[in-house]
């Protein structure tokens, strides 16, 4: 009796032991399964410093793509120009700053693929798919907005008259080359040219692709004026000399970054990462690395104008103009409203 007695207690503690094992593999897997929670919960969050916006599906698209192409112009000094070691300007500067947020790995070069863009071939590349954005000194403007998309502006000009330097003709405004006496150069597919013809109906007017044909055929004096945009003509001066920009603004020119219709959430990432660059000063820099060096530093545009998107913004948006305008609206989308733009031009660059 005594040793059945032994056994029953030896098996009753050896049970005991064994619940006992269980239910300590039950906690330390249960503490096991809330530090991978947690470890994974840290993976997902967005790293410190990431633009809002920047892990919308449109958006990891292009970064799943590892290269993003992007359209600038080869031949605008100051904005884009191809040289030996790379593509440079303002416009190359800003399509690096915006590649960075999206890839934050500090080396947008072996993220981007630039494409020459030429003034007629901006909305073609960005329908058919050829780039993925175009930052080419690029108006915005209701035309454009039907065929692509713009995000920004981030940077306002104006067109504006080049002519020798000296200025031997006196020239000041579009209506002192209203005359088939001189002749004015622009560019084909550009709506700085329609904008000149539509102040001076009967003005002589030559084009080309590029505007650097223009400056050479002003150095050669088959032309009396160039016309684009001003910032385009600073820049071409400091390249060239023996010119200079005279007169005015007469159109307002809010240079954007075009991209394919409907690509809303790259348009709204766009837009919070100019806001950024803004914020942070490196739009500043960019800006003196380049065009500052002809000309100061103005303030960065208003984010928006001329053109009016139901939403602007991304939600959660941490820019200053979104928190004033409420752009950060739920009614995301990508249809323009139409809005009277008085002091902005149809003319673009």
């Amino acid at each position: 009796m005594q040793t059945r007695r032994l056994r029953v207690f030896g098996l009753v503690m050896i049970l005991m032991l064994l619940l006992a094992a269980c239910g300590g593999g039950d906690d330390t897997a249960t503490s096991g399964d809330t530090e991978a929670a947690a470890a994974g919960t840290s993976e997902a969050a967005a790293p410190s410093g990431a633009t809002v916006g920047v892990d919308a599906a449109g958006v990891q698209a292009l970064k799943d793509k590892g290269t993003i192409i992007v359209g600038v112009k080869y031949d605008q000094p100051l904005f884009g120009v191809n040289t030996p070691s790379g593509v440079e300007g303002f416009d190359a500067e800003i399509a690096k700053l915006m590649v960075e947020g999206i890839f934050q790995d500090g080396d947008p070069d072996s993220h981007i693929e630039f494409q020459e863009a030429v003034s007629a071939n901006r909305e073609p590349f960005l329908q058919n798919g050829e780039v993925d954005m175009v930052i080419a000194t690029y108006t915005m403007n209701e035309e454009r907005d039907q065929v692509v998309d713009f995000a920004g502006p981030y940077y306002n000009t104006g067109q504006q008259l080049m002519v020798p330097e000296g200025n031997p003709s006196g020239i000041q405004s579009p209506e002192d080359l209203n005359t088939a006496d001189m002749t004015t150069c622009s560019v084909e597919g550009s709506t700085s040219l329609q904008n000149f013809q539509e102040l001076a109906p009967d003005a002589d007017t030559i084009t080309f692709d590029t505007y650097t044909k223009c400056a050479e055929a002003m150095n050669d004096g088959r032309v009396d004026a160039t016309t684009t945009d001003g910032a385009i003509l600073f820049g071409l001066v400091d390249e060239f000399g023996g010119f200079e920009v005279v007169g005015e603004e007469f159109s307002d020119e809010p240079y954007g970054i075009g991209i394919p219709d409907g690509a809303t959430d790259v348009r709204l990432y766009l837009n919070e990462r100019i806001c950024q660059i803004q914020q942070n000063g490196e739009w500043d820099q960019a800006y003196a690395d380049t065009v500052g060096v002809v000309s100061d530093t103005p303030e960065p545009p208003e984010i928006g104008p001329p053109l009016a998107y139901d939403q602007m913004f991304p939600e959660g948006s941490e820019c200053p103009q979104a928190s004033a305008a409420g752009g950060t609206s739920s009614e995301a989308g990508s249809e323009m409203t139409s809005e009277p733009a008085a002091t902005t031009s149809e003319a673009a660059s």
